[in-house]
């Protein structure tokens, strides 16, 4: 009988390990190197050729995604590399494309000018906030008030639609705060942008 305890004890071993295994949740990590790169592909063809492009200091996929060192881990027994860690982001699909396009067309016809003059600057929800009405002659308040609020919900829905695009509309906010910081770092000199403590900044 005591020779019999060795197997048991290994079997009993072997399904704890299997059914741990059953267990595991695939966890898809949000990809921000990626992302980050899909935001100033998408935010510098809209804001146009003329936009700022963040310094040139190295691979950005190298200075968002810090090398992991290298280590057993216990679960790529049961879950492949290429689905425990990153998926690629998508940018281009017919619906994300026509966003891209009328914003890129409300930018060059209308917004950029208000930039220009600081009516206009970048929130930092990755939004547009008229910070400075009394940048903007009185009879055209009323018409640029609309253009922002259109301007809001193409990049609300812009977001959300990446987001589902991928696959993982869990990514909404995390997508919003990227494209935040890209609209800065893709902004022009002395144009106006909102600290995460709401103060007003000028680039």
């Amino acid at each position: 009988m005591a020779a019999r305890k060795p197997y048991l004890f290994s079997s009993l071993l072997v399904a704890g390990v299997l059914a741990l295994g059953a267990c595991v949740t695939i966890n898809v990590y949000f990809p921000a190197a990626e992302a980050q790169e899909a935001a100033e592909e998408f935010v510098e063809k809209v804001l146009g050729d003329e936009a700022q492009a963040p310094p040139a200091d190295g691979n950005p996929q190298a200075r968002l995604a810090p090398a992991r060192e290298p280590g057993f881990d216990l679960m790529s027994l049961f879950i492949s590399s290429a689905h425990a860690q990153t998926a690629d982001i998508t940018i281009r699909t017919p619906a994300i494309q026509a966003i891209q396009d009328r914003m890129a067309a409300r930018f060059k016809s209308s917004l950029e000018k208000h930039f220009t003059s600081g009516a206009l600057g970048f929130g930092k929800d990755g939004r547009v906030v008229l910070r400075d009405a009394t940048k903007v002659g009185l009879k055209d308040r009323v018409a640029v008030t609309q253009l922002v609020a259109e301007e809001n919900r193409d990049r609300d829905a812009v977001y959300r639609e990446i987001a589902v695009a991928n696959n993982h509309p869990e990514w909404e906010a995390q997508i919003r705060e990227t494209f935040a910081k890209q609209w800065v770092a893709s902004a022009r000199a002395g144009w106006w942008y909102q600290a995460a403590d709401g103060s007003w900044k000028q680039k």
